[in-house]
């Protein structure tokens, strides 16, 4: 029987990862570095980037994190290189789903991490280079065991998350300490009466 449950190309990310750090940090020499997540829910990632002119020129990372986690960092890894710090901005993990040729939909919170250390590594690098807020978006953290936002939890509730639990599935909101289900629940309620649904 087979229990895989994932496509052949999150197989291959998953077996055959590229650009995972397998040395300790100090020994790639990156200008850039991001990390996301909280090693308590089982899901951390670090971001490593090589940028010069504004270019990704290598990128080296780690995760504590499940097969999806792995495979569409791998991925992301893999598609970022010679981009330009813009564009792998505005990389979404709906964009790394589609390239790994879908995902389970309660693993597509996983594919989340790396794009979220991406961005904080392309955050260092422009506040290193005297530029902050280039590209960094105003953002209200909700949930600072993990690192989840407002405009996280506003994408999680126009992809169809309109309880905890479908936002606690959808992002993995409050599995940590919890501290933020309240103030989370209260801007649900608050996008019901923004987007009529």
């Amino acid at each position: 029987m087979n229990d895989w449950l994932y496509s052949d190309i999150v197989k291959d990310h998953f077996t055959n990862p590229r650009n995972a750090l397998t040395e300790d940090e100090s020994t790639f020499p990156y200008n850039a570095r991001g990390q996301t997540g909280n090693i308590k829910c089982g899901d951390q990632m670090l971001m490593l980037l090589i940028i010069e002119n504004d270019v990704i020129k290598d990128v080296r990372w780690r995760t504590y994190g499940c097969a999806s986690a792995l495979a569409s960092t791998s991925m992301l890894s893999e598609i970022i290189k010679g981009m330009n710090i813009r564009d792998a901005y505005n990389i979404k993990p709906e964009d790394l789903v589609e390239k790994l040729g879908g995902l389970p939909e309660y693993k597509i919170h996983c594919s989340v991490l790396g794009d979220k250390a991406l961005r904080a590594a392309i955050d260092e690098y422009l506040e290193k280079t005297g530029r902050p807020g280039m590209l960094k978006e105003e953002e209200i953290e909700i949930c600072h065991c993990i690192g989840i936002t407002d405009k996280d939890i506003e994408k999680a509730f126009l992809n169809g998350a309109r309880t905890w639990e479908a936002l606690q599935l959808a992002t993995k909101i409050g599995t940590v300490c919890g501290q933020c289900k309240e103030e989370a629940e209260e801007l649900l309620h608050g996008l019901i009466h923004i987007h009529g649904m």
